[in-house]
């Protein structure tokens, strides 16, 4: 499957958290101050059924549409993605940038903390 884009993930998000939908129960859902449009709904759920990132179902007159990408899968894949493209597939550096730009919380130290012990722990 190819990549999905910005606009696309967030239309896939709103199928992860409810479906089957229609393209209209699509647009209902997404922000409306983003300015959506059904006629940009409907041609990115054309790419997404193109790439394999979605199925649809005749209902009637209209379209029911469903991931057929596990959100779990995309967000490895993203989260990987960025980090061998930014990173080198470096996790230090992907934590050292993003501890400098925003104040870890002590629950995210700690839980720093605790996955740094697990992975000593497993070694």
């Amino acid at each position: 499957m190819s990549t999905i884009s910005d606009a696309e993930s967030q239309i896939m998000r709103t199928l992860w958290e409810r479906h089957p939908l229609t393209a209209d129960d699509i647009l209902a859902a997404l922000p409306a101050e983003d300015g959506w449009q059904l006629g940009t709904v409907k041609t990115l759920l054309n790419r997404m059924l193109n790439k394999g990132a979605l199925k649809a179902e005749r209902d009637g007159r209209r379209y029911l549409y469903e991931p057929l990408v596990a959100r779990e899968d995309w967000e490895q894949g993203e989260s990987l993605g960025l980090l061998d493209r930014v990173f080198g597939g470096r996790l230090s550096p992907l934590v050292a940038h993003f501890s400098s730009q925003r104040k870890l919380s002590p629950e995210d130290a700690e839980a720093l903390r605790r996955l740094l012990q697990e992975h000593d722990d497993a070694e």
